[in-house]
């Protein structure tokens, strides 16, 4: 971005120490650069004007009711332990694991 903000690599290295995150000079030098590129593209977004916008409390549209509860076909015993490796006729059949 051509209008960058300034993050010393003093201040890169005091938020990588609050971290708890050990930063090479090479990698201060980048975030440095990082850092002041993310503070002036939000000096960009502060100009947008959204005097018209409602505000949200969330991006995804949410619905006002729930689906109604409706009661659906459920398989038969029979018909789950047809594809178990190994039944008892009543509960599926696993190695004891103690």
């Amino acid at each position: 971005m051509a209008d960058n903000k300034t993050i010393s690599q003093d201040e890169v290295t005091h938020m990588a120490t609050l971290s708890r995150l050990s930063v090479s000079e090479e990698e201060q030098t980048l975030f440095a650069r990082q850092m002041g590129d993310i503070l002036a593209y939000m000096d960009v977004l502060a100009q947008v004007d959204t005097n018209d916008v409602e505000p949200l409390y969330s991006p995804a549209q949410h619905p006002g009711h729930l689906r109604e509860d409706v009661a659906a076909r459920r398989r038969e015993r029979t018909e789950v332990l047809a594809n178990a490796p190994e039944a008892d006729g009543e509960y599926f059949m696993v190695p004891r694991i103690v």
